[in-house]
């Protein structure tokens, strides 16, 4: 692949895809070939997370947001479009990425996709528990799954709550795509001695929007889904490390610097990367 196309040429596919364009748009805009383009999206989302496995441990977080629901997508076809064949298969029809944010840096230590049961859950929270330094809190939506696999993975450890939204029905709404309306949250605590001053999940959930502006693929009505779960999960990666490591974020700004990115904020890096390093990150892979 690093032999196909110069690292410009690679670094302006990368830009159009980190930017919510689709492959097909990344391909008219850049003049790379479709297949191309995808090879690129998958080695480079591979070397993404396996740099982010690495690097991302042993971090300072005090405070840990995490919000799920939003967090939805399809591969291959929506669930009610699946072959009888495939039906039941992971990667056709739903499919779910967790995240987690802290509120302080907005770094995104990790993520998962993978199904919304309670396999998948207990798997994240065991990955997040190995890349944090701290006892940190903990907040959740009110998902049950989230209930057993935090105490599996954290045991006393932690200081957890969950908030739990209340929804009412707007008669007025429009019913196919209006979401229901959020009319109160309750806060409750599972775990430890949460801050109740802190329990929210504002932060993972502006970070879901973020999500699906930033990849074509998860935006909502979109024909540009994932084909292949491997797509989806390279692509997550890919838009992460550009979140983590190369976009600055406006509410960490400085008077002294005014490009700061969460990795930055973490004490994890010193200052924003660019695309092309990486793109970089193909070479260093063995």
């Amino acid at each position: 692949m690093a032999n196909v196309l110069r690292t410009e040429k690679r670094a302006a596919v990368v830009a159009a895809l980190v930017e919510g364009n689709s492959i097909r748009a990344t391909c008219r805009m850049t003049g790379v070939a479709k297949n191309t383009v995808t090879r690129l999206l998958v080695e480079l989302g591979e070397a993404c997370s396996e740099f982010q496995n690495e690097t991302l441990r042993g971090l300072p977080c005090r405070r840990l947001r995490l919000e799920v629901d939003e967090i939805w997508g399809f591969c291959y076809a929506k669930a009610k479009n699946v072959p009888a064949e495939k039906r039941g298969q992971f990667g056709y029809g739903d499919v779910w990425t967790f995240t987690a944010i802290d509120a302080e840096t907005k770094l995104v230590p990790c993520w998962l996709v993978g199904s919304r049961d309670a396999g998948c859950a207990t798997e994240f929270m065991q990955d997040l528990a190995g890349r944090l330094a701290n006892r940190v809190q903990l907040t959740t939506d009110g998902h049950s799954m989230y209930v057993s696999a935090v105490e599996d993975t954290f045991g006393a450890g932690i200081d957890y709550a969950q908030l739990v939204k209340i929804y009412g029905s707007d008669p007025e709404a429009e019913k196919r795509y209006s979401p229901a309306v959020c009319i109160g949250c309750k806060p409750a605590v599972v775990q430890g001695d949460p801050d109740p001053f802190a329990i929210s999940t504002s932060y993972v959930e502006r970070s879901n929007l973020t999500m699906r502006m930033s990849m074509r693929r998860l935006t909502r009505l979109t024909n540009a889904f994932s084909k292949k779960v491997e797509n989806l999960a390279a692509a997550v990666s890919l838009n992460f490390m550009h979140y983590n490591f190369v976009r600055p974020h406006r509410s960490l700004r400085t008077e002294k610097d005014n490009r700061v990115t969460p990795a930055m904020a973490a004490g994890i890096a010193r200052r924003p990367w660019s695309i092309a390093e990486i793109v970089g990150l193909l070479g260093s892979r063995s």
